[in-house]
Parts: C-alpha cells; sequence; structure tokens
C-alpha cells in the first residue's frame, strides 16, 4: 500500500452549480465508488488511492493537475 505522500492529487473548480465528480474504483470490474456535487466556485482537491483509479466530471469545471490544466464541459 502507498503513502497519501506518494499518491496524486488533482482539483475540481466548479464553473456552475452542480457538477458532478465521480470516482472509480481499481480492478477487474471498474464500478463507481463515491460521487461529489459542486456548487459554482466550489473546489475539490482529491487524490488518486489504492481503490481510486479514475475520476470522471460532468458539467463546466476547470481540473488541476501535475499535468497542466484541463477544461471540462466547454
Amino acid at each position: 500500500m502507498s503513502s497519501a505522500d506518494e499518491q496524486e492529487y488533482f482539483v475540481v473548480k466548479a464553473k456552475d452549480n452542480g457538477v458532478t465528480v465521480i470516482g472509480l474504483t481499481r480492478g477487474q470490474d471498474t464500478k463507481f465508488h463515491h460521487t461529489e456535487k459542486l456548487d459554482k466556485g466550489e473546489v475539490l482537491i482529491a487524490q488518486f488511492t489504492d481503490h481510486t483509479s479514475a475520476v470522471k466530471i460532468r458539467g463546466r469545471a476547470t481540473i488541476l493537475t501535475k499535468h497542466g490544466v484541463i477544461e471540462a464541459g466547454e
């Protein structure tokens, strides 16, 4: 198991009300395991973990990662 210091963080900032951030599991069968709803201006700071391998974002948001900035929902 990896320590939290070694996991990759990302930031999601909602541009509209109702932006959905969905965490997807690792393993043979990918499943939804966590959902957050953000309103305009709200920020979520999260990380990939031993249980979370991917994140799906619905709505207009800015996503910041170590790889750069991504605009979703444009």
